[in-house]
């Protein structure tokens, strides 16, 4: 059970960003549907800089500092990616839609561009693994779960969770980038510039699912980007749903499709009940099988919760000063 809940939540933490990164940009008022390319680009730009950084030997004896300093750039790349969201949302008044699947279209193409011209690859890895942060072997059981065999991007994740929270509903700053989400004519008559907000809640959004691309896939995908988070954005987008754009609902949704998701690359290893039995890997299902649940459990979770869910009411709407 330890070793199913520490993969719950390496799987869980990537969603958990990049569906906080969601909400961010829905509540201010756009639609945010490029996540998945916005990983895909922080992603990149994360694995390119380690790899750089490595083949220097800068930061060669401290893998966690280059872990850090990764998804910062990451995180940056990410906020510089989704200013071409905002630009075309926001100044040209483009359809959202439209914008955020251009957006998904073009940052796996600039990424394997790069890789197959200026590498001569199909794949970038790279060249070290980050490693684990293990305070302690001999730890209570609980204790095991968040810190033996963690990522320090566990940790980092789940302070920005907490602050975030703080953030969008115990400061002016979130009561005003609610309000542009929910009234914008309403927010601009007192004073709010909406424009400037939901530049600032599509950026802070770019930022996080930025650094969720490169969370993705250090610690899931083994160090290897190769222009693709295999559908973890709109998995994530589904999360923010799900959650209801508020951050405790995203908290539970990201720990349950986390679950779901964890099962298929590790159901051989699943002893339950620590007798022996490998219960999933003894029902003889594909592997394939088990990569399907979460994506299924999505559309049944979906059929059923659409109803009482509640987005923002002028999210994807394109602010208008002049209309009341």
């Amino acid at each position: 059970m330890v070793f199913l809940i520490q993969k719950t939540l390496i799987y869980a933490i990537p969603l958990l960003i990049v569906a906080l990164a969601g909400m961010f940009a829905e509540r201010s008022g756009i639609i945010n549907i490029a996540l998945d390319g916005i990983m895909i680009f922080g992603s990149f730009i994360g694995a390119l800089f380690v790899y750089l950084m490595q083949m220097n030997n800068v930061f060669a004896d401290q893998p966690q500092t280059m872990f850090i300093l990764s998804m910062l750039v990451a995180a940056v790349a990410g906020a510089l990616f989704s200013l071409l969201l905002s630009f075309s949302a926001i100044k040209l008044k483009a359809d959202q839609t439209i914008g955020g699947t251009a957006l998904n279209l073009l940052a796996p193409a600039i990424a394997l561009f790069i890789i197959k011209v200026f590498f001569m690859q199909d794949k970038l890895v790279m060249p070290k693994d980050i490693g684990f942060v293990i305070l302690n072997n001999d730890l209570p059981l609980f204790a095991k779960i968040f810190f033996d065999k963690a990522y320090v991007s566990t940790f980092i994740v789940i302070a920005l969770f907490v602050i975030l929270s703080i953030l969008l509903y115990k400061t002016k700053y979130g009561l005003r980038l609610r309000s542009c989400g929910e009234h914008p004519q309403a927010a601009d008559s007192v004073g709010i510039n909406v424009y400037k907000m939901r530049y600032l809640g599509t950026t802070i959004s770019g930022a996080l699912a930025g650094m969720g691309g490169y969370i993705y896939i250090a610690t899931v995908a083994g160090g290897t980007c190769d222009g693709a988070v295999a559908g973890m954005g709109f998995l994530a987008l589904a999360i923010m749903i799900f959650g209801n754009w508020k951050p405790l609902g995203i908290a539970l949704g990201s720990l349950l499709f986390g679950l779901l998701k964890c099962i298929g690359p590790t159901y051989t290893f699943l002893d339950l009940n620590g007798d022996g039995v490998f219960l999933l890997k003894d029902l003889g299902m594909p592997m394939y099988f088990y990569n399907l649940i979460p994506y299924v459990a999505v559309l049944v979770v979906l059929a059923f919760s659409s109803k009482k869910s509640r987005a923002p009411k002028a999210e994807g709407i394109p602010y208008d000063k002049g209309a009341r």
